[in-house]
């Protein structure tokens, strides 16, 4: 029996891509990135487009990719300004209903 060798097939470029799964590229934590040692919620508009939904959600770690330490400061801080009323509890849409 004859066995092929991976220069006579092609190599890797021949097998299907649907067999393999790309892994996903590792988010950095932009708070560690920026050296932030404080997140205050006093800088409301640096995190409504990054870190809170359309529908006025805090976004999950795994979405944004920021480390543990910060996701804990950063809800923190997300729920401070909206009890001082700098950040909306709701999306826009969802309170005209």
């Amino acid at each position: 029996m004859q066995r092929r060798s991976e220069s006579s097939t092609g190599g890797s470029r021949s097998r299907s891509s649907s067999r393999y799964e790309r892994t996903p590229r590792r988010k950095i934590c932009q708070f560690c990135h920026d050296h932030v040692r404080e997140i205050d919620y006093k800088d409301a508009s640096r995190f409504m487009k990054r870190y809170i939904s359309d529908r006025g959600k805090i976004e999950p770690r795994r979405k944004t990719g920021t480390c543990a330490k910060h996701q804990r400061r950063l809800s923190t801080a997300l729920k401070q300004a909206r009890f001082m009323a700098l950040l909306p509890y709701t999306a826009e849409h969802m309170r005209n209903m």
